[in-house]
């Protein structure tokens, strides 16, 4: 059974998300910038809790801060940082000694990656919020571990690895980044998460070179193209990484954003339901699915996934209230329309989106669809 991996954009990244009346379009960010998301959004891959909230997508503000190796067990609290000691054990509960990659999201978001030494990694963070290890490592079935951490503590995680079973050895797996392309990989995606674009261009750049068939590394340039809005580009890199990785839902959730903000809608809805079949938690890649399926006129899953987005966001993107009462509008839910839009006013008058807000409520009276307050 494939590990549940927990809910990316995509990398906190920057996408751009237009949500409108069948008339008309606004520019809408789910990923206020992070963290590929908060990427304020963290990054995000956790490809992908994937790419200033991936895969979803997940989006416009730099990945979160990336984390740093502590370097020792010993290592005390740097500041007011967390840190995270991660111990990968067998099934006997001693700690591995075969090579495992330790990656690190937030919401979703790659921030940042280590490899295992004598079965241990260890983390400083720089943000604070809902993050999960995976573990992969050769002859085990990849594992993951989710926490929550909520002040500047010192955290100690233990990830159990299960072996693969006798008629699967042999089988090849995705394979791990040899030191260099790991080094420049895990640069880069510093860079990225620093939002310092054209440094992360030189060690994406390298990582490429060095491990040019390798899926994290062309995940993480299709988060680079993503967050450049080069979105044709990001388009054709996270397809590749895709069908190199077909268990990794942030790679599918970048791709279904990469193709949302192209309006290739209808092309877009089954990476994102594939991403959501792999990781069924993410709000940036349900909002990014209503979208796709109001714009594909699909209202009745535009307004189910759309409420579902804005439950799991909790508060976090409060303009997927527009997009949930488009959608009420489009089935036919005229009054419910208008109580979102009114509860959205209320709430958030002072965000740009409250002049849409007010428009589409004079709509709403100037058609005889409600009545007017």
């Amino acid at each position: 059974m494939k590990p549940r991996r927990s809910g990316l954009p995509l990398l906190r990244v920057s996408f751009q998300n237009q949500f409108a009346t069948k008339e008309e379009y606004t520019d809408l960010r789910p990923f206020p910038i992070a963290s590929m998301r908060q990427l304020k959004q963290p990054a995000p891959l956790r490809i992908l809790r994937y790419l200033n909230p991936i895969l979803f997508c997940l989006l416009a503000s730099p990945l979160s801060a990336l984390c740093q190796d502590s370097g020792a067990e010993g290592t005390m609290l740097r500041g007011d940082r967390a840190e995270l000691s991660v111990t990968v054990r067998d099934s006997s509960g001693e700690p591995i000694s075969a090579p495992a990659s330790v990656k690190l999201y937030r919401d979703g978001i790659p921030v940042d990656q280590k490899a295992a030494s004598h079965g241990r990694a260890f983390f400083i963070l720089r943000t604070l919020g809902n993050f999960s290890v995976i573990v992969e490592a050769t002859g085990y079935k990849a594992a993951q571990k989710d926490l929550t951490l909520n002040v500047a503590v010192k955290a100690e995680v233990d990830v159990y690895l299960q072996p693969v079973a006798n008629d699967s050895v042999g089988v090849p797996g995705k394979p791990l980044l040899a030191p260099k392309a790991r080094e420049a990989f895990d640069k880069g995606l510093q860079a990225i998460n620093a939002n310092k674009l054209d440094e992360a261009d030189k060690y994406v750049g390298e990582a490429m070179r060095l491990a040019p068939g390798h899926p994290d590394v062309l995940f993480v340039q299709g988060v680079l193209f993503l967050r450049r809005r080069n979105w044709t580009e990001a388009q054709t890199v996270l397809a590749k990484a895709t069908q190199l990785d077909p268990g990794n839902p942030r790679a599918f959730a970048a791709l279904g954003m990469a193709l949302a903000n192209q309006a290739k809608y209808e092309e877009a809805i089954a990476p994102l339901e594939k991403s959501l079949q792999l990781e069924p938690g993410g709000w940036e890649t349900h909002w990014t699915l209503a979208k796709a399926y109001y714009h594909h006129q699909q209202y009745e899953q535009a307004l189910k996934t759309s409420q579902q987005a804005l439950a799991q966001s909790n508060g976090k993107a409060p303009e997927i209230e527009l997009l949930v009462a488009q959608s009420l509008t489009a089935v036919g839910q005229y009054e419910d329309s208008a109580k979102t839009l009114r509860e959205f006013l209320k709430n958030h008058g002072d965000r740009p989106e409250a002049a849409t807000a007010h428009r589409w409520l004079e709509n709403l009276a100037n058609s005889g669809k409600i009545r007017r307050e």
